[in-house]
């Protein structure tokens, strides 16, 4: 399957048509982590350290076997693209948004949150920059840790701007392009270190859809310029734990057809998306949300078959990749690991019918 420029991984040249993958987390075990506090916390913007169960002393020792565990369940129930499951991130935002030099390291600020509310978020008192690697040695990890295609997420400019409190920039859209400066940074050597794909998650686009039209797809596509691996736009709703009604479509999906993403990974199986959605997505490959995430209810490889078949009646078997609609954080483990398992089940059933067909 061609994902777009040539990976620089071992193994993406091994995949499949309609290969399958995660959107990035994978749960956390209640024993390295206090689920409820994280439950209740939100989305951590902000350091969240409280959370982690383990004393300071050995929580590198206890990441790395949770990491380990996530990455084998990954490959057991058959998924092509992995990730390591974010187990060492607090949420798929904080970690990377509090690293960079420009950030407050005293102060904690206010935003306004996709549903209305006020979240504590950054505050951003000076030029933004990257001074050292954020997810280099856990992506380094990762690569070591499996042969199959790996891929590994961060935080976009667009939502980054959107979740921290400006004292520094005169608008948002500065604020953006300084973000998109760091993530490149970042990117570049992620690719160096031989993940095959590389994601960008941009849920804000969705709730914020007007500012998105403003800046949002120059903040991405300079984040990604020159990225020589397949890159990946991620936007979708929010976690269904925090957001149940889904029904509202994508304010701002056809924008993005022209992006410098080679993939956009787009939530399907909550929202009861319309396959027609997908016609206005130019030529991009689709990573396609089958697996839904509001409900403990694990579908049977036939559903999951079900929602790709209903995809390719827009997009070609060579523009679809089959993953859950969203980050599986929340989810019991058991869960998450049934769901993947019917999610590669599914999208080799449709793999087997294309190639059936295509021997007559």
């Amino acid at each position: 399957m061609d994902l777009g420029p040539p990976a620089v991984g071992r193994s993406a040249t091994a995949l499949p048509m309609i290969p399958t993958t995660v959107i990035g987390s994978y749960p956390q075990p209640s024993w390295l982590v206090d689920q409820s506090l994280l439950v209740d916390k939100g989305v951590p913007r902000t350091r969240a350290a409280d959370v982690w169960r383990i004393p300071a002393a050995d929580l590198d020792d206890a990441l790395d076997a949770a990491t380990l565990q996530a990455i084998h369940d990954q490959a057991r129930a058959g998924i092509d693209i992995i990730t390591d499951g974010e187990i060492r991130r607090e949420s798929y935002f904080n970690h990377f948004a509090n690293a960079l030099d420009g950030v407050d390291r005293e102060r904690i600020g206010e935003s306004l949150n996709r549903v209305g509310g006020r979240s504590t978020v950054p505050v951003v008192t000076g030029p933004i920059r990257r001074t050292a690697p954020v997810e280099l040695a856990a992506a380094e990890f990762l690569r070591s840790a499996t042969d199959r295609a790996t891929k590994v997420t961060v935080p976009g400019p667009f939502t980054l701007s959107q979740l921290a409190q400006n004292e520094h920039y005169e608008d948002q859209r500065s604020l953006a392009l300084a973000y998109a400066e760091a993530i490149n940074e970042e990117l570049t050597d992620l690719v160096a270190a031989g993940i095959d794909v590389v994601q960008i998650d941009e849920p804000y686009l969705q709730a914020n859809a007007d500012a998105a039209r403003v800046f949002a797809v120059e903040a991405i596509d300079r984040a990604l310029a020159g990225i020589n691996t397949t890159t990946v736009l991620h936007t979708c709703y929010g976690y269904a734990i925090y957001v149940s009604d889904k029904r509202g479509g994508y304010p701002f999906l056809s924008e993005l057809a022209e992006c410098a993403a080679d993939q956009l990974a787009i939530e399907f199986a909550q929202p009861r998306l319309d396959p027609s959605v997908l016609a206005s997505l130019g030529s991009k490959i689709v990573v396609l949300g089958v697996i839904d995430l509001s409900t403990e209810r694990v579908e049977t490889p036939e559903v999951v078959a079900d929602r790709l078949r209903a995809a390719l009646d827009v997009v070609s078997p060579e523009r679809l990749i089959a993953a859950p609609d969203c980050g599986m954080k929340f989810l019991p483990r058991s869960v998450a690991f049934a769901k993947l398992g019917a999610l590669a089940e599914g999208a080799a059933l449709v793999r087997a019918e294309i190639g059936s067909r295509s021997a007559r």
